[in-house]
């Protein structure tokens, strides 16, 4: 079994090693190093949980964080004036957006106060606009993260087929869109998909991101598929786990990221490679 699963804790030293290699050529050369700004509106625990995780991988790699929490009651003109204070900071490279924003907040017309140019977590409208054109830019982290998944094991999509199970604009479509770069042949189901079982059981490669516990059987899957399991849910005993139900499908698959220690490893390493790439694009 365990030779089946690919881990997300390689992938991410792999990840970090290059961003200290960075931060360590900024120093030699006497540049500034990288600045990282999060920022939440309130403080639930799954927030404060999420910054302490971000704080320790900033200080693993030596890149700068700045956390701001704001109280729950503000208006969407306090968090914009905030996010307009760090759109014009020079030492400022990447700004992150805490989500979910408390129900009373204008998601949409937030994000579109962000800088673009520091939008490391590719929620801008112009972000998303690019990457879909080609171009480079910023791309959600889970959905880069999910790739390198892919790439760890050597596996070329060329003509594969793959299936990703779910349509978010932060990891369904935007999974959906890289492997279509990798030259896949791509289908996306979701809640309105008929015949998903059918669907899925024709997949090289099936990439989970639909957040509904354990859906994914082993009569979903064709033998010896490729699953990322991108899903983050918990059980009826309060256990984490995927999308995919590991246990009943692990005689089926060729390799499988497991929940926990899988994709969710890999996504603040790969969001520090956005922000040097932020950081580059500023010169």
């Amino acid at each position: 079994m365990e030779n089946k699963c690919i881990y997300g804790k390689d992938i991410a030293e792999r990840l970090d090693q290059r961003t200290i290699e960075f931060v360590e050529e900024c120093r030699s050369r006497g540049r500034r190093i990288p600045k990282l700004v999060c920022i939440a509106v309130g403080n639930h625990p799954a927030s404060v949980a999420y910054m302490k995780g971000l704080q320790k991988k900033c200080d693993k790699v030596k890149i700068e964080l700045e956390t701001i929490v704001l109280d729950e009651s503000i208006g969407d003109f306090e968090l914009i004036r905030t996010i307009h204070s760090y759109n014009k900071m020079i030492s400022i490279d990447g700004i992150l957006l805490q989500m979910p924003l408390p129900s009373h907040m204008n998601r949409e017309k937030i994000v579109l106060e962000i800088d673009p140019s520091k939008d490391v977590d590719g929620l801008h409208p112009l972000n998303t606009g690019l990457f879909y054109q080609g171009q480079p830019t910023f791309v959600p982290c889970t959905a880069l993260s999910a790739m390198e998944f892919i790439h760890a094991v050597d596996l070329s999509l060329d003509g594969k087929e793959v299936v990703v199970v779910g349509r978010s604009n932060v990891i369904g479509k935007p999974v959906a869109q890289l492997c279509l770069n990798e030259h896949a042949s791509v289908t996306v189901v979701h809640s309105k998909s008929l015949n998903i079982e059918r669907i899925c059981s024709h997949a090289d490669v099936l990439i989970a991101a639909a957040g509904v516990p354990k859906m994914i059987k082993k009569n979903w899957l064709k033998k010896g598929a490729v699953v990322i399991d991108v899903g983050i849910n918990y059980d009826e005993d309060g256990k984490m786990c995927g999308d995919v139900d590991f246990d009943d499908v692990i005689d089926q698959v060729s390799r499988i990221s497991p929940v926990p220690k899988g994709v969710g490893v890999v996504t603040n390493s790969m969001l520090m490679r956005n922000l040097i790439f932020a950081y580059q694009r500023r010169g």
